[in-house]
């Protein structure tokens, strides 16, 4: 395993992380393809052995109980002070604004839960997780000051957002005395590489560690066509994401098939390989203890310029999907302007 500083922050991590929204009880939360516990710690154990010291979690994930797994498997199976644990905050309720909770104290409390859930006394990278237009981000950083200050949060990240926000954020943050976000976990991979445009530049130019997740598009990018998995038919929020787009996106993904039969590799190894030309440690899932192993070969794996060339001289620009799309005013109104001009379908 190689690793690397977080940005310009003292975080030493491992080029992969563990993504941790697999895990948790499938009966509760927004997925139903998400593994137990015991699967869950046995995958964070091998994770362990094969160097993996970087684990993301969310509050969002399964009401809390992927919290409750990877912090029961790091009491388990490691030291504390050796690994680096990201965990992330959603938005402010409706009913939290309409009862006037702040967004400090949003945060307060909130942080605290992850605390609670992870058995911890401190998360290495607290993680604002996507952008709320209702609450001025003054406030949660303000909150986030305040967690690192009495030491419950080693440094701060964000997660969702557009480069400007991040700029803007980062500006309010230096003119405070605050922190500022130290990493970016946005959507990139080898068929959504929209992050290229101006984040992967203004991240570059400020030392800000990108740490994308669906590093796979949801397993898109792990499998031959016709090959299936219980994600690929549930995962509704990743049809979401790529159903609209899945006839250019085609293209890229038997690319990397031809490339990794001729390395007599996996896709997975191949796809993060690419990925990990661009990014410091991108964020990948695990349903299985073979899907680690195979993110932990492709640090391994060197590909050639021609052979990066080759993967990304198919790719077709994509309008934004998922969160960003989501959670952004502009977006939805763009989005409604193309969909009448019949230049993009949902």
């Amino acid at each position: 395993m190689e690793y690397v500083n977080l940005g310009k922050s003292d975080l030493k991590v491992s080029r992969i992380c563990m993504g941790c929204m697999g895990f948790g009880n499938a009966a509760t939360g927004q997925h139903s393809w998400t593994v137990d516990e015991e699967i869950s710690k046995s995958i964070i154990k091998r994770g362990l052995e094969l160097g993996i010291n970087f684990y993301d979690t969310a509050i969002a994930y399964q009401a809390g109980t992927s919290e409750e797994y990877l912090g029961k498997a790091i009491r388990e199976y490691a030291k504390r002070d050796e690994v680096v644990i990201a965990t992330k905050f959603l938005p402010r309720s409706q009913e939290e604004i309409a009862n006037g909770i702040s967004g400090k104290e949003h945060v307060h409390s909130s942080l605290d839960a992850s605390l609670s859930h992870l058995g911890m006394d401190y998360v290495d990278l607290y993680i604002y997780h996507m952008w709320d237009w209702n609450t001025p981000v003054e406030d949660y950083l303000a909150g986030m000051a305040e967690g690192v200050k009495v030491g419950k949060i080693r440094q701060i990240g964000i997660a969702n957002c557009f480069a400007w926000q991040l700029a803007e954020a980062n500006a309010i943050a230096k003119e405070n005395g605050w922190p500022e976000f130290v990493s970016v976990q946005n959507h990139y991979n080898l068929i959504m590489r929209e992050e290229e445009r101006e984040m992967n530049v203004y991240a570059a130019e400020r030392n800000i560690a990108l740490t994308p997740y669906s590093a796979l598009a949801a397993g898109r990018l792990s499998k031959r066509p016709g090959e299936i998995s219980k994600r690929l038919e549930q995962d509704a929020y990743a049809k979401l994401k790529y159903d609209a787009t899945s006839d250019k996106d085609a293209k890229v993904i038997a690319r990397v098939c031809e490339i990794a039969d001729v390395h007599g590799v996996s896709m997975t190894e191949v796809s993060l390989a690419w990925l990990l030309t661009k990014v410091s440690s991108p964020v990948v899932g695990a349903t299985k203890i073979s899907h680690v192993e195979g993110a932990a070969k492709a640090v391994e794996l060197k590909l050639s310029d021609d052979k990066i060339n080759a993967l990304e001289e198919l790719y077709e620009p994509h309008f934004l999907s998922g969160v960003m799309a989501q959670n952004t005013p502009a977006a939805r109104n763009i989005e409604q302007v193309w969909i009448k001009n019949g230049k993009y379908r949902k």
